[in-house]
């Protein structure tokens, strides 16, 4: 399943790249070029796939200074494969993750929505639609509610000790039926699927916009909010992946 996604959105990716200059920047993050875009998903993918062929950490190459090759989009597509055929043969292996260890498919799952993103800001770039298929796109929620949750987490992003709280609870709420509720503890945020109880702030929008507003790629003002906006916003403010 998520091999196939990654296949597909790293594909998705490279197209919406190749309608675009690679000096242009990115619409979506303008501190980036396409070019920087390309290196990035090019060589996350393989330093991943080495991640989960040694198991130990490996320090992610700065895109503003590492290569792109001239012919760069079989390059891009073959780095998903590389990725994808490493996670197949680790198996159930515990392997370095940011958040401690975790099985090596840990690995496919970020770079699959790194990559969804980021063939965002590509479509966007070129000027051309992107549809993130429901499926991935709550799969994407709950990855990133699972890499936010994580036990020391706060030691990968120091930002994400705002995220503890009193009992304070966000419900998402995704147009498609799936739900999720948020809550912020003294010990840091929990959650769990399906609607419970009274939220103090409920989101609603479809999934795809979900996901994109989770990575600060939207705006509330691109979801209906109902209840407290205070609580929302300081959430988003502290938990851009």
């Amino acid at each position: 399943m998520h091999i196939d996604w990654l296949r597909a959105q790293t594909a998705a990716f490279a197209e919406a790249a190749t309608r675009v200059d690679l000096d242009k920047q990115v619409v979506t993050c303008p501190e980036w070029s396409v070019r920087m875009l390309v290196a990035h998903i090019g060589h996350s993918h393989r330093q991943a796939a080495n991640i989960v062929r040694t198991g130990e950490p490996e320090q992610f190459r700065d895109p503003r200074t590492a290569e792109v090759p001239p012919d760069w989009e079989p390059w891009v597509r073959d780095g998903a494969e590389e990725l994808a055929d490493a996670v197949t043969e680790a198996g159930t292996k515990q392997v370095w993750a940011y958040v401690g260890q975790r099985p090596a498919s840990f690995w496919l799952r970020r770079m699959l929505h790194d990559t969804t993103v980021h063939a965002v800001d590509a479509a966007r770039t070129a000027g051309v639609g992107y549809r993130i298929p429901a499926d991935v796109a709550v799969d994407g929620i709950e990855e990133a509610l699972d890499v936010i949750s994580a036990p020391g987490v706060e030691a990968l992003k120091p930002d994400f000790v705002h995220l503890r709280g009193t009992g304070q609870t966000l419900q998402l709420r995704a147009s498609e039926g799936e739900a999720w509720l948020i809550t912020r503890t003294p010990a840091g945020p929990s959650w769990k699927r399906g609607e419970t109880g009274s939220p103090d702030v409920t989101l609603l929008a479809g999934a795809q916009d979900l996901l994109l507003l989770c990575y600060g790629r939207l705006g509330l003002d691109d979801v209906t909010v109902t209840g407290d906006r205070e609580l929302i916003t300081h959430w988003l403010a502290h938990t851009a992946l």
